[in-house]
């Protein structure tokens, strides 16, 4: 097929890390984080020089800007996966440096323009975020269908950061509609129905937290209303609305901005109302219906912060508050809910999970981190975690009663116990494909090999991008590795 490039370009400096033309066609998009508030024209600098081994088609600066690196016709090299960046068309996004890697909205509309663009030039008339690797990976889209990856699926890695992670079905949602197509795309409630009580927490809280940044609700609470209205999204409302807080179409009068609901797609269920004199009564009444999950956390944020009562906002106060209590009684005062006991109920699902946890708070110079400190094999492994503390000591009690575990300050640094410094000595790699790198870094080349599994020597250790833990030197003289993915014997 013939191949074209974006008209929103509006600087050009082509990398030579390419392999040429593509063998496959154009049926992937892969967002990535660049890791740094940079401009269109510095992210096309870190791709010049043949030792860094990388590239990306696209990128994107902090201003919007739009650069090209790779013409789209060439598969570039930025998932780590041969397969994906064959058919994909790749975008580094200026973004934080730290995780979440967050974005702000000069980029993330630009990222839907030239998704829009790319989806357009390719003859797609839908963009799909299925939200799960195997699903996605094993999916053959239809002619007029894009999908989206991420370049986590392929190494071990955060990137795009679950800030834009977060979004990946908003962003779906958004190109598809301009598109003029349709798509269920995003987190859809069903994929939470066989999940445990725990499991549906651990999935749905970075959500939250991404929402918070955004917003200023706090996680913790928005998570709380999200699993009481819905029962850990198992609701008859969730299941078949993907509405996780009992969103009526009719609220406030309809008057806030910035609602994610088309205005149109309803669900109509019996529900119960509560008296002011304790007494209940059934009534009938129709609630919106969202397309994924994504879209009724937007939604319900967009009411809290939007809804009017006379000439007044209906929940003010609640944007900045941190006292989860006080924000759930903000949320009752304002009539969200009829029931007498909602702001108890809320607290009590806060206390039993920990989610506060999932909270973000600002730190001294104005910079969004969660505040907590975390217990886990690997600040990369959320899934691992054992605990979250606003106490130092705690946390460390915490990693003594479970080794090979260590504490993460809220920059995802490991903080205890402190990494052994005495070289040489041996660790054991589990994994496969754990990269060689030329220095202690992700900021430097890869050398194209990988360990495999066994046991190696280390003979220095450096501090570097892109590992928690630190970097070991390989006694073979091969290179760097990163001892996030390497346990000390």
């Amino acid at each position: 097929m013939g191949y074209t490039n974006s008209p929103l370009v509006v600087y050009t400096k082509l990398s030579p890390n390419h392999s040429g033309q593509r063998t496959h066609s154009i049926d992937r998009i892969t967002p990535h984080c660049v890791v740094g508030q940079l401009s269109a024209e510095s992210i096309c600098g870190c791709f010049t020089s043949t030792s860094r081994q990388a590239s990306c088609n696209y990128g994107i600066g902090t201003d919007g800007r739009v650069s090209l690196c790779v013409k789209e016709k060439n598969r570039s090299w930025c998932s780590s996966s041969n397969a994906n960046d064959q058919r994909a068309v790749t975008i580094e996004c200026a973004s934080d440096m730290n995780e979440p890697y967050a974005m702000n909205s000069a980029v993330y509309d630009s990222l839907v323009k030239l998704c829009i663009d790319i989806c357009k030039r390719n003859g797609k008339k839908k963009l799909l975020w299925l939200g799960d690797k195997n699903k996605t990976l094993n999916y053959a889209p239809a002619a007029d269908e894009m999908v989206l990856t991420v370049h986590r699926w392929f190494a071990n890695k955060s990137c795009p950061g679950n800030w834009l992670y977060a979004r990946l079905g908003d962003l779906a949602a958004r190109v598809t509609a301009a598109l003029g197509g349709s798509s269920s795309s995003g987190m859809q409630a069903s994929s939470l129905k066989n999940l445990s009580e725990a499991e549906a927490v651990a999935k749905i809280g970075p959500l939250f937290t991404a929402n918070q940044k955004t917003t200023g609700i706090l996680a913790c609470v928005s998570m709380a209303q999200f699993i009481l209205e819905s029962g850990y999204g198992k609701s008859e409302l969730a299941q078949n609305a993907n509405n996780c807080f009992g969103m009526k179409t009719s609220l406030s009068g309809n008057s806030w901005s910035g609602s994610s609901w088309d205005g149109k797609s309803v669900y109509p269920k019996k529900t119960q109302e509560q008296n002011t004199d304790g007494s209940y009564v059934t009534i009938t009444a129709d609630f919106r219906k969202y397309a994924c999950v994504e879209d009724s956390i937007a939604d319900h944020a967009a009411y809290l912060l939007g809804a009017m009562s006379g000439s007044r906002k209906r929940y003010e106060g609640l944007a900045g508050c941190t006292d989860y209590k006080k924000a759930a009684q903000i949320i009752k005062d304002g009539g969200y809910a009829t029931s007498h006991t909602y702001v108890q109920n809320l607290c009590n699902i806060i206390e039993r999970w920990n989610l506060t946890q999932y909270d973000a708070i600002k730190d001294s110079e104005s910079t969004t981190i969660s505040g907590w400190y975390r217990v886990r094999k690997s600040w990369q492994n959320a899934a691992s975690q054992k605990g979250a503390f606003h106490d130092l000591t705690y946390a460390k009690q915490c990693a003594d009663k479970n080794p090979g575990y260590y504490v993460f300050d809220p920059a995802g640094k490991a903080v205890y116990p402190e990494p052994k410094s005495s070289v040489p000595y041996t660790v054991r790699v589990s994994i496969k494909d754990l990269n060689i790198r030329k220095g202690p870094g992700t900021n430097y080349g890869k050398t194209g090999y990988y360990t495999g599994k066994g046991v190696f020597t280390i003979v220095a250790e450096s501090a570097g991008a892109g590992s928690a833990k630190g970097w070991g030197k390989l006694k073979s003289g091969a290179g760097w590795i990163a001892l996030d993915f390497a346990a000390r014997i």
